[in-house]
Parts: structure tokens; sequence; C-alpha cells
């Protein structure tokens, strides 16, 4: 039996240079990762009081 995926990408735009944002399943933190050649970079997205974004699935 396959284990599930911890993340999930609920954006993506780009082919060369690629934006996603991911979210961690367990938590609901919303991360933002960037990659353009070989560099990329991820961070936790956050509010404007410096809480991590969560992700509600019922936004959408």
């Amino acid at each position: 039996m396959a284990k599930e995926q911890r993340f999930e990408v609920i954006y993506s735009q780009g082919k060369l240079s690629t934006t996603e944002i991911l979210v961690d399943k367990e938590t609901g933190v919303q991360y933002l990762f960037h990659q353009c050649g070989y560099a990329g970079g991820l961070t936790p997205l956050i509010d404007q009081d410096g809480n991590p974004t969560l992700y509600h699935k019922e936004d959408e």
C-alpha cells in the first residue's frame, strides 16, 4: 500500500521559471516554492501578524 503524499500543490504557474503554492495536509500551512533553472527556494506564507497562512479547503 502506497503512503499518501503529505504535500499538495494548490497553485502552479510557469514552465522554465515555476512558482507553486503547496499545502502541508497535516498542518494546513501554505508554502511558496519558486524554481528557476537549477536554483529554487521554499518559504512559508505568513499573514500581516507574522503567523503562518493556513489553507481551508472550503475557501476554494
